[in-house]
């Protein structure tokens, strides 16, 4: 008997906000690459997660939510990187979440069953749901009349559910030579993945609207034997943002700070050393220019 073919490829995870996506594909490597947070849009770039299996390879692309409406230049960059994925993955995986199908996730599905590639239907956060009988018409409601190649029940938090799920998404990709070395996490740099540390706490410790008016820019990422030395800027719009994120007399900057080099210390598997401070650019995430200039790409 042959040998099963060897698979590799891209998938796209796709959804709308908050539907738990990049959670989903920690939960799919084993490894928290990642940054998450309870609100929508915590991600704003395209990242790309490797799973080396004996049968085949997966590049997971985690992706902003796809949402309704155009925003800011910011809003309509993190569609565009969205769409830009899933124009480039060999299949994708349709993330909603439980007992939960709205306009933009109806969006979501018609740009996904278009793409012309192998589309899977996940549904996450099952484990919120209490009576499970609900989920069977909230499947057919779903299913009827769109083309996924399978619907598969999962919960990141949990980690249940996945291994279907993985062998699903393996099994659609193509036969060809793994596109990574085996031990290859991502694509993404260390200096990129400190700046989305630093991110998560802004996200995860600031008001409702304001973490959505910073963002972060590493200036120095120096390497030292073991020791990482990261020199930080929390950018922000108007100086009264700067003051919240400071804090009375510099405690909430400094908590920030801590967690997020804890964070780095695990992610690196060494000592970091990481300085921050706050600036002000005036409406940023409104402007093309300092988008590209910041880091933000298709």
């Amino acid at each position: 008997m042959n040998a099963a073919a060897f698979r590799a490829g891209h998938v796209a995870l796709i959804g709308r906000p908050n539907v738990g996506k990049s959670s989903l594909l920690n939960a799919l490597i084993g490894q928290r690459l990642c940054i998450v947070s309870p609100r929508p849009q915590t991600t704003r770039h395209r990242i790309l997660g490797v799973a080396t299996r004996e049968d085949g390879q997966i590049g997971y692309l985690d992706t902003p939510g796809i949402h309704a409406g155009t925003g800011k230049a910011l809003n309509r960059q993190l569609n565009r990187t969205a769409h830009t994925a899933l124009a480039g993955a060999d299949a994708c995986v349709h993330v909603v979440e439980a007992l939960r199908f709205d306009n933009e996730d109806r969006a979501v599905a018609d740009a996904a069953l278009s793409a012309g590639i192998p589309c899977l239907l996940a549904i996450n956060k099952v484990d919120a749901v209490k009576d499970k009988e609900r989920l069977l018409p909230f499947i057919a409601q779903i299913s009827e009349g769109r083309g996924y190649q399978g619907v598969f029940l999962v919960s990141a938090r949990r980690r249940s559910g996945l291994e279907e799920l993985e062998d699903a998404i393996a099994g659609a990709l193509p036969e060809q030579d793994a596109l990574y070395e085996a031990d290859t996490l991502t694509d993404r740099s260390e200096r990129f993945l400190a700046a989305e540390l630093v991110r998560e706490q802004l996200m995860r410790q600031l008001g409702q609207e304001l973490p959505y008016s910073t963002t972060v820019e590493i200036e120095r990422f120096e390497l030292e034997g073991r020791m990482r030395r990261v020199h930080a800027v929390i950018w922000v719009e108007r100086d009264g943002q700067k003051a919240i994120v400071i804090g009375d007399k510099g405690e909430r900057l400094r908590d920030i700070g801590s967690k997020a080099r804890i964070a780095m210390e695990k992610l690196f598997d060494g000592k970091v050393f990481l300085e921050t401070w706050v600036k002000v650019r005036r409406g940023w995430s409104d402007d093309d220019r300092a988008l590209r200039e910041l880091g933000y790409t298709d």
